[in-house]
Order: C-alpha cells, then sequence, then structure tokens
C-alpha cells in the first residue's frame, strides 16, 4: 500500500485539512448540499455572500449556460446578516471544517459593520468581497482598482482580527497591482479570480439571456485566465494566494498550486457535480501518488517556468 499524502495546508495562520474550498455562492449556507455531501470532508466552506440587509438578488433569468462555464447574474441574494448569525453560521460551525464568511456591501462602511460583529463570532476568516459584477454598487466598485482596494481593506483592517481575505476580480488593468494595495493594508491573504464579466445573447428574441443584461462568467472557460492571474499575484506578493476559476478536477487544483495558490476553490463544478468538491480532494490526493509527492503543500510555487 502506498504511503498516504499529506493533504493539510496553511494559508496564513489558518491550517485546512485539505486546500479544497467550497467557494462563495456555491453551496449557499451548507444546508443546500449537507444532504448529498459530507461538508467535513471539505477543507473549508466560504458562505454565499452576506450583506447587512436582506437583498432579493436580481430578476429571473440569472443563470445561463455558456460553452464551457455558466453565466450567473444572482446580485447576492441573501438573508441579511442578523439571519445569517442566528440561523447559518450556528449550522456551518457544526459542519467539522473551517468556516470562511463572505461579505460585501454598497459602502465602506457597510463593510465595517459585517466585519466588527463578525469578529466576535466563531468563523475563521472573512473574505472581502470586492469583485462581484452582478451587482450595480458596491463590491467590484471598490476592488477594480488599487486606490479602492487599499481604502476599503484600510477601513476594515482595524476591526477584526480575523484573518482577512481579499476576493479580487479578473476585471481590472493590474491584478499584481490590486494584490499589493491589499497586502499593503494588511490584508492576511488574496482569493483569486472572480467571475469575468461576461454576456450570453438569444439571436432569435434579440434578446440578452440574462434579465440582467451580463453576468459573471466561471467554469473551465475561465481556467487559463485565472492560472495566469494567480500565478501573477504569487509573484507580486509575500501573503498566501487562494486560488480559482474552473478548476473541475485534482489535477486542475495541483495546477494552481503549482501557480502559487495555498488552497484552492470550488465553484461551478459542484454545480455540475456536488461530489466534485469531495472529489476533487481525492484526485489531489491521487496525483500527488503518482508524481512522487508526499505533502501537498510542497506543490504550492513550485512551477518551473520556460
Amino acid at each position: 500500500m502506498s504511503a498516504p499524502v499529506d493533504l493539510s495546508v496553511r494559508v496564513g495562520t489558518l491550517s485546512l485539512k485539505n486546500p479544497v474550498i467550497a467557494a462563495s455562492g456555491t453551496t449557499g449556507f451548507g444546508r443546500e448540499m449537507a444532504d448529498v455531501l459530507d461538508l467535513s470532508r471539505l477543507g473549508a466552506i466560504c458562505s454565499k455572500g452576506v450583506t447587512l440587509e436582506p437583498r432579493r438578488g436580481n430578476l429571473p433569468p440569472r443563470v445561463a449556460e455558456t460553452a464551457s462555464g455558466m453565466l450567473n447574474a444572482v446580485g447576492l441574494q441573501n438573508p441579511g446578516l442578523d439571519r445569517f448569525l442566528e440561523e447559518d453560521l450556528p449550522f456551518l460551525l457544526g459542519r467539522g471544517t473551517a468556516v470562511v464568511v463572505n461579505v460585501a456591501g454598497n459602502t465602506a462602511e457597510d463593510y465595517q459593520e459585517l466585519c466588527r460583529r463578525l469578529d466576535a463570532t466563531g468563523c475563521d476568516a472573512i473574505e472581502l468581497n470586492l469583485s462581484c459584477p452582478n451587482v450595480k454598487e458596491g463590491c467590484m466598485a471598490f476592488g477594480s482598482t488599487p486606490a479602492g482596494v487599499r481604502a476599503l481593506v484600510r477601513a476594515v483592517r482595524p476591526l477584526t482580527r480575523k484573518p482577512l481575505w481579499v476576493k479580487l476580480t479578473p476585471n481590472t488593468g493590474s491584478v499584481a497591482e490590486t494584490a499589493r494595495a491589499a497586502e499593503a493594508e494588511g490584508a492576511d491573504a488574496v482569493s483569486l479570480v472572480n467571475t469575468l464579466l461576461g454576456m450570453a445573447v438569444d439571436a432569435r428574441t434579440r434578446r440578452p439571456v440574462l434579465r440582467n443584461n451580463t453576468g459573471g462568467l466561471s467554469g473551465p472557460a475561465i481556467k487559463p485566465v485565472a492560472l495566469r492571474m494567480v500565478h501573477e499575484a504569487f509573484q507580486a506578493v509575500g501573503i498566501p494566494v487562494v486560488g480559482m476559476g474552473g478548476i473541475m478536477t485534482g489535477e486542475d487544483a495541483a495546477e494552481f498550486l503549482l501557480c502559487g495558490a495555498s488552497a484552492v476553490q470550488v465553484g461551478t463544478a459542484g454545480l455540475v457535480r456536488p461530489s466534485a468538491f469531495v472529489s476533487v480532494a481525492d484526485e489531489l490526493a491521487d496525483f500527488a501518488r503518482e508524481t512522487g509527492c508526499s505533502r501537498i503543500a510542497d506543490l504550492v510555487g513550485a512551477l518551473r517556468p520556460w
């Protein structure tokens, strides 16, 4: 029998049993997947985006399949912070895995209040969503420029002792610069990439497929872009990088680790096949055994460029 592979990784001060995290928005607040998936086998679960007040999200249709991917314009539908703290966070904290809470707001004050109140909870980390392309204000408005990222992270950093991850948008001039901005103001990690802004058109009705007109593109179609940006961010900063964007298999995850990601988030794959959240970790262990790697953390940043 081959020796077991050590799948444990660290993202700054946070230790994970394996590097696979359920990406924000893809498992809701856990209950949606708990009947079909053993959440304790995940390295962590990242909550759906939480805002101060409840949001109904965008009008349907708000999800569309595309070639090798999907578009979504859900628009941060969620029950609001009060209900999340009362009903959803306790459930997540009982699943036997690390919990990262993704937060979003329209103003810096929104993010400040979210971080201040989450600091008093048992969550393991806070992920600042500065990159959602499906809302009319906030989020990507902060994350599209280094100055915006600096201002937002500076505003919230003093209000929480939790590890602070900043989720970066690919819809920007330089992801290296936005990553550096987050690091300069005290972020503990950057996570990238969020979805690419895209559009689908129904030629027969002459209308966009999505009621929002545009949406965020995810899935295998964006993986080459995501790998490039993860590598750029890894080279630009000294804090950990959490990679995502089109990961469907364990070997996909290995590619992100090689490009510098300390952990990965799986999203669209789990919507296609809920077992993917677990199978990606299992396949990653198989890949490590096949390639003679006994410790998965040794893959991080081990890319050999030409």
